[in-house]
Formats: structure tokens, C-alpha cells, sequence
């Protein structure tokens, strides 16, 4: 894994992340849009972060810190690139974000049916707790 780069995302990545995403992500979100994606690069420049292999996007993971709580999404690894670290990778780089801010415990979103994810998440340390749901509510249509 010596060839893996970790950074943080810029405005010149956003389209390929997007595009990264119909690829490798499980699903799409109401924020996978240009203007969404470059809010969040805007507001915090550090919170997208890239793992590259030899020039190109081998996984991504969104590590959002707003003060209080550590947020993880969109870990995503290109399918020719899983299994192979890449996703540790990401999840090291984004606890060390969480760390030296301040954040004492991270958390996930992650979808019940992504059963690949769910082995994931726990090889990392990460477990559900069931007691809790998410509750959404769109604010736009």
C-alpha cells in the first residue's frame, strides 16, 4: 500500500468525485450534486478526503466535524481497489481528523441492506447500536 495517497479534496476534484460515486458508492444522496459537494469543500476544506493510487480516485470517505460530534459518510472504494486497505486507510486518516480537533467518538451512516459495508465498518471497530434510528426530513424537494 506504499502507492496510496491520502489528502483532503479540492474544488478541482469535485466532478470526479461525483462521478467516483455512481461507481463505487452504495446508493446516492439527496446532496450528490455539484453545488452540495463543493458546500461542504467550502465550508470545511479538510472534511472530503481522497485516497488515490497511482493518479487515480481509489476511495473517499466524508469526515464532518460540526464542534461536538465526528461524522463519517460516503466511505466508498473503487470495486477494482477493496479489500485492499484502502478503506482502513481512509477511516485512520478521518479518526486522526476527529482526534486533533477534539472528537471523542466517531460515528457512521451506514445502509442496513450494504451487507459489503457492514464488514467494513466492523473490521474498522465500528459497531450499530441498535437503539438508535435516524429521523430525516427533507427540506427541499
Amino acid at each position: 500500500m506504499d502507492d496510496l495517497r491520502i489528502r483532503a479534496a479540492g474544488p478541482e476534484d469535485l466532478d470526479a468525485v461525483l462521478a467516483f460515486w455512481k461507481v463505487a458508492a452504495e446508493g446516492t444522496s439527496i446532496s450528490d450534486d455539484r453545488s452540495g459537494v463543493e458546500r461542504l469543500v467550502v465550508r470545511d476544506s479538510e472534511a472530503l478526503i481522497l485516497a488515490e493510487r497511482g493518479g487515480d480516485l481509489a476511495g473517499t470517505v466524508i469526515a464532518g466535524f460540526d464542534g461536538w460530534r465526528c461524522h463519517l459518510y460516503r466511505l466508498a472504494v473503487h470495486p477494482d481497489h477493496r479489500r485492499q486497505g484502502v478503506g482502513a486507510a481512509l477511516l485512520a486518516a478521518a479518526e486522526e481528523r476527529f482526534v486533533r480537533l477534539g472528537g471523542r467518538r466517531g460515528d457512521a451512516m451506514v445502509l442496513d441492506r450494504n451487507e459489503l459495508a457492514h464488514h467494513a465498518w466492523r473490521a474498522a471497530g465500528y459497531a450499530p447500536e441498535p437503539q438508535w434510528s435516524r429521523w430525516v426530513k427533507p427540506l427541499t424537494d
